[in-house]
């Protein structure tokens, strides 16, 4: 069974949380990549941003349910999930719209486990850490690929 430095993409493409949303965009499209890691300034990893991050900008509000009583209104959820979705899809730079202090593996991490937090933590990008230093990524496709030459095996 293959682990993270068999199957991830090495030296990967990384960004700082001060990069607008457009040119984030603009540059995961152009490049064909899934997301990238944010790094703070000094290098050290912060966040994961994912086209998943952006799409979502553009999906519907869900507004919490609500019910009446006595003249008082009163929501069933919180309107706190309100304030956290609107900031999120408004987001003008990564740092708005990143999933802080991501899941991280290392390299010798076998891809079951991989495979493992991808499905159950609705994962689509890993970093893969040396340390405190990001050595590569990991996305569905580098699984896929993974599996496929297993299959070829």
């Amino acid at each position: 069974m293959p682990n993270a430095s068999d199957i991830m993409t090495r030296e990967p493409y990384t960004v700082s949380a001060e990069m607008t949303v457009r040119d984030l965009t603009l540059t995961l499209a152009e490049k064909n990549f899934s997301g990238a890691p944010v790094l703070d300034k000094d290098g050290h990893l912060i966040g994961v941003v994912t086209s998943s991050d952006l799409i979502y900008q553009r999906k519907k509000l869900h507004m919490p349910t609500v019910f009446t009583l006595f003249d008082a209104i009163i929501p069933l959820g919180g309107l706190h999930e309100v304030e956290e979705q609107m900031e999120k899809m408004l987001g003008r730079n990564v740092a708005d719209i990143m999933t802080p202090d991501p899941v991280t593996v290392t390299e010798e991490t076998p891809m079951e486990e991989i495979a493992t937090i991808m499905t159950e933590g609705h994962k689509h990008m890993i970093p893969v850490m040396k340390g405190e230093t990001v050595v590569g990524v990991i996305d569905r496709w580098d699984v896929l690929r993974a599996i496929v030459r297993e299959e070829k095996e």
